[in-house]
């Protein structure tokens, strides 16, 4: 049996939450990522969304991100190593709190948004976001760019790592993902999306925004809980993989 695990930003819209369309999606998914605090949540997203990832038997995450809601955590700052192990500190923590409130432990953490794009290119940037969790969660399992080198830092500061590639998003020639300036940065289509998730699963290869292709190794799959149509997309991701002969699984077992 093949094993895959299919992650997803979640806890960032509370209109979605309250209405039960984020649940939506939950089925077909395996590990959550939960925004908490800095580009979106509160404690109030938070218990929420943790409830609902409980209900579908989700392993949960932390996902930190700049403290900039207005922003969404997407514009790239330029703030010094111990500021950023600080706010990576200070949102797992909030999110440490309520989980341990609702019986759950978190199990990985993933940086949000430019955070995780800069920490993928600069290495004092992944050094701050590991110290931010290793003050915390110490044995979590750290999510990063697949073949970037915030995973050689994640690796170096003694954490578990989790080669992370996006089943909804585009990328680049040299594995970076395409910046969302671009109108086609993200996969909207259900198909395409589950395409390119399957063609990552089976072959660890994608095709760029050129066409060439690029090799990358994945342990974990992203879609994003805020891409239009994110329950059809889920919902094509699980059934592409499943009748491919995977099992969805989050990474904590």
């Amino acid at each position: 049996m093949k094993f895959v695990d299919i992650n997803c930003d979640v806890g960032e819209n509370s209109e979605a939450i309250a209405d039960g369309s984020q649940e939506t999606l939950m089925p077909y998914i395996s590990s959550a990522n939960i925004a908490c605090g800095g580009h979106a949540g509160n404690s109030q997203t938070m218990r929420a969304t943790i409830t609902q990832a409980m209900r579908h038997n989700l392993s949960i995450g932390a996902h930190p991100g700049y403290e900039d809601s207005a922003n969404f955590g997407r514009l790239e700052l330029h703030l010094p190593p111990e500021e950023i192990t600080a706010s990576v500190q200070r949102q797992i923590q909030a999110l440490q709190r309520i989980a341990e409130e609702c019986g759950v432990s978190i199990h990985h953490v993933k940086a949000h948004g430019a955070l995780y794009n800069q920490a993928a290119r600069h290495r004092q940037i992944a050094r701050a976001i590991s110290e931010g969790v290793r003050r915390i969660l110490p044995n979590a399992i750290l999510l990063g760019l697949a073949g970037s080198i915030m995973l050689d830092e994640f690796r170096a500061a003694g954490f578990s790592v989790a080669a992370e590639a996006f089943a909804d998003r585009r990328y680049e020639p040299d594995g970076t993902l395409r910046s969302r300036n671009f109108a086609d940065a993200l996969l909207r289509d259900p198909e395409q999306a589950a395409e390119q998730a399957l063609l990552i699963a089976q072959r660890s290869r994608v095709f760029a925004a050129d066409n060439s292709i690029v090799a990358l190794h994945a342990d974990t799959l992203c879609l994003h809980g805020d891409t239009p149509g994110s329950p059809q997309i889920a919902a094509a991701i699980h059934r592409k993989l499943t009748q491919a002969g995977f099992a969805i699984r989050p990474l904590s077992q």
